[in-house]
């Protein structure tokens, strides 16, 4: 992350590794909010904590709209400037976008030692510190960057009065300057992580068509950050991927094979989890890794049973789905973590949402009921047909177990006769006598 070192002087990461810093959250009521504010912030703490940070104060304020200048009222931010004094706190957390006119604003009114950063910098922190493939570093880099370039005014100032010697003039001159090369800096390290984004997505996109012309079953796991995505791709196929009881634990995409009872493989990836307030430049620096939901042919959204905020948490997740245009792709409901419910609450759920899956990756319990979905998605348009492959052609017989479903098999004197369920894009392949 080195390469941030010359336009952002706070260092890589918000938090210091050797020292939890202490945080002051803060958030607004406002009308018709699709989260109610106690929970919003308690995810907030959550993100905080993943960040390395320990709140140490909340406030809240209700407003009809945000104050153009502060964000909250000149009484609020005062208050907060307070609070900091007090409890000695080092970072205050918004829990909505600040723009950056409102970001210099506050730090003015809080004091040079203390940050000032909203959600959407926090997130793109907790992003930070989790990347590990090459591919999700440059899009954590590239969201970054855009998030920086507007607010490169503000961290700039103080070169300004300090060359200038403040007061009158001070506005002008090698300071201004200074901001305009590092925006031009910015703007083409945007241009050249774009570049690089665009060759792994071309490497990217050559495996998936490659899994696309295979004519295999698609499966996306998608879901709300922290609903067991990664825990349920482990429980299904046996997958060794990191899964940590952590707000965005893992972030590059992973596809594993998976093999059904009748003996045909699908594919099954696990995706970047979703949060309500998603920074629309991580939905477009992560374009690519998402694009292996919206070429899916099947997705499984996974939900947190045990959640309050279940039901926010869905809708959050299909706004994402929507922007990402993959709203129509056929969905399963899979209601994780019912381990975690009693059983008046387990048939509740049951009840209220009766064409989900009740699972628990942890438990295993439910696997086998979502394992019999997948199947029956998987064959739902699949065609009947009857053939004999000759004896010489033998490969066609080991396709026919690893990508249809074997109804019956025997041998004649011309070959193996199969009775099988074959995917539309292999029915010509097999040459079948009819039905098709």
């Amino acid at each position: 992350m080195s390469e941030f070192e010359p336009v952002i002087t706070r260092g890589p990461h918000l938090f210091s590794e050797q020292r939890r810093e202490r945080a002051v959250l803060v958030g607004v009521e406002r009308p018709n909010m699709s989260w109610s504010l106690d929970s919003s912030l308690a995810e907030l703490e959550r993100l905080a904590d993943t960040a390395g940070a320990d709140v140490v104060a909340t406030t809240t304020q209700k407003l009809t709209s945000p104050n153009p200048r502060t964000f909250v009222g000149t009484g609020k931010a005062e208050e907060i400037a307070e609070l900091c004094c007090s409890l000695e706190a080092d970072l205050v957390v918004f829990d909505d976008e600040l723009t950056p006119s409102q970001q210099s604003n506050l730090e003015k009114a809080v004091g040079q030692a203390v940050k000032v950063i909203d959600r959407t910098a926090l997130i793109l922190d907790i992003f930070a510190l989790h990347a590990t493939s090459k591919e999700g570093r440059l899009q954590v880099k590239l969201a970054q960057n855009q998030y920086l370039l507007p607010r490169l005014r503000g961290m700039w100032a103080h070169l300004a009065s300090n060359r200038m010697g403040g007061g009158v003039g001070s506005r002008f001159g090698e300071g201004e300057s200074q901001l305009e090369v590092d925006r031009r800096l910015v703007r083409k390290r945007i241009t050249s992580i774009r570049a690089e984004l665009a060759h792994l997505a071309n490497v990217r996109n050559v495996q998936r068509e490659s899994r696309y012309a295979s004519g295999m079953f698609k499966v996306a796991l998608a879901g709300y950050t922290n609903a067991g995505k990664s825990s349920l791709l482990n429980r299904l196929t046996g997958a060794d991927v990191l899964s940590y009881d952590q707000l965005f634990a893992t972030l590059d995409s992973t596809t594993r094979k998976f093999e059904l009872e009748q003996g045909r493989e699908i594919t099954i990836t696990d995706t970047v989890g979703f949060i309500q307030k998603l920074p629309t430049t991580l939905v477009e620096a992560f374009k690519s890794t998402l694009d292996e939901i919206s070429g899916a042919d099947l997705v499984l959204h996974v939900i947190d049973a045990s959640s309050p905020d279940r039901d926010a948490q869905i809708e959050a997740v299909q706004d994402v789905l929507g922007q990402i245009h993959a709203e129509n792709i056929p969905r399963i409901e899979v209601l994780n973590k019912t381990d975690l419910l009693d059983s008046a609450q387990v048939e509740a759920l049951r009840a209220r949402r009766p064409d989900s899956v009740l699972v628990s990756a942890s438990t295993g319990q439910g696997i086998d009921d979502l394992v019999n979905r997948l199947a029956q998605a998987a064959a739902s348009s699949d065609v009947h047909i009857e053939t004999v492959i000759p004896y010489n052609n033998g490969n066609l017989v080991s396709l026919a177990h690893e990508r249809c479903h074997i109804l019956s098999e025997y041998y004649e004197a011309d070959g193996t006769h199969l009775t099988m369920l074959v995917p539309t894009s292999y029915v010509s392949t097999f040459c079948p006598k009819s039905n098709q």
